[in-house]
């Protein structure tokens, strides 16, 4: 894996020695007001299209978990086919590929990218949870974006620093411990934060009566070389998800053309040619998934499935 070198968008040795230890990492007030204020009207509009179809429709993208009233719209996923170019400004801007460069090396891929939310009012947990279980070879990693704050005592996430090492039980953390099992954080987000977690690192959050409407965008990153030593892609399909990143890279240049940009240096066979359908480049869909670890037996909320994309 190659590494790049230091910048102001790049992580600190001391900030990925404290990824690599706890297995996620909080970083305060990383998207600037101009990039959030655009991000926070587009994810209305996307949950707007999901509300439009409704959860009878079953659009494909938009994911709905029963509720005892009604189904709950919760999770929309690719996002850069949606009509907006918000989702790309944000993948497209130094502070994202700086990460993702310092996490996965240069020749990362950017593998998923949906909002998750719960619309207020709607108070259901989402369960204890590993991402995606791999080998560990090397980092996989998720930026969360919060477009809301996620206050403690109102349903904000926890996690359970230095689980990702290896597979964990969340069964039985649930059944032993509940929602305060030894050890665990829970973290308090607001508006332009950005919390890096390992794929790895066991999260959830309890219920709240009452919250506020809360929208996270999650972008994950692997690296290339990962995937072609334990998939579940091929090369077929990291070459076509590569193609994201030189229209998000003009995306962002165009809403913010002041702005200096990243200095993006894959190995050349991850630089492949763009296609004549920008359509056909901004969904790039997964027939498979790397399993994680959940407990959703007789869970009916629906979040279990927070990682499973069509």
């Amino acid at each position: 894996m190659r590494y790049p070198t230091a910048t102001e968008h790049h992580l600190s040795h001391r900030e990925l020695s404290n990824f690599d230890r706890d297995g996620f990492l909080l970083l305060r007030q990383r998207i600037e007001p101009a990039l959030l204020a655009r991000l926070s009207n587009a994810a209305d509009d996307w949950i707007g299209q999901g509300m439009k179809h409704g959860a009878a429709a079953g659009v494909p993208d938009f994911h709905w978990a029963a509720r005892p009233a009604a189904p709950a719209l919760f999770r929309v996923d690719y996002l850069h086919s949606k009509g907006r170019p918000e989702s790309l400004e944000l993948l497209g801007s130094p502070a994202v590929l700086g990460i993702a460069a310092s996490l996965a090396g240069n020749d990362f891929v950017p593998t998923y990218e949906s909002l998750v939310f719960k619309a207020a009012g709607d108070g259901a947990p989402i369960p204890w949870h590993q991402d995606a279980v791999h080998l560990r070879s090397q980092r996989i990693v998720n930026i969360d974006v919060y477009l809301d704050a996620s206050l403690p005592g109102q349903g904000a996430l926890r996690v359970l620093p230095g689980s990702q090492r290896r597979r964990a039980d969340v069964c039985a953390i649930r059944d032993e411990h509940g929602w305060d099992p030894p050890g665990q954080i829970e973290v308090a987000m607001e508006p332009g934060d950005i919390l890096l977690h390992d794929v790895m690192l066991v999260h959830g959050s309890p219920p709240a009566i009452g919250n506020q409407l809360r929208r996270t965008l999650y972008f994950e990153f692997r690296p290339a070389d990962q995937i072609r030593s334990e998939g579940p892609w091929d090369d077929e399909w990291v070459v076509r998800r590569m193609r994201l990143i030189p229209l998000a890279q003009r995306a962002f240049a165009a809403a913010f053309p002041a702005a200096t940009p990243f200095h993006w240096q894959p190995s050349p066979w991850l630089r492949p040619a763009p296609l004549a359908d920008d359509a056909v480049e901004l969904r790039v869909a997964h027939e498979v998934h790397s399993p994680g670890s959940f407990c959703s037996a007789g869970d009916s909320t629906g979040e279990a499935s927070i990682r499973r994309m069509a």
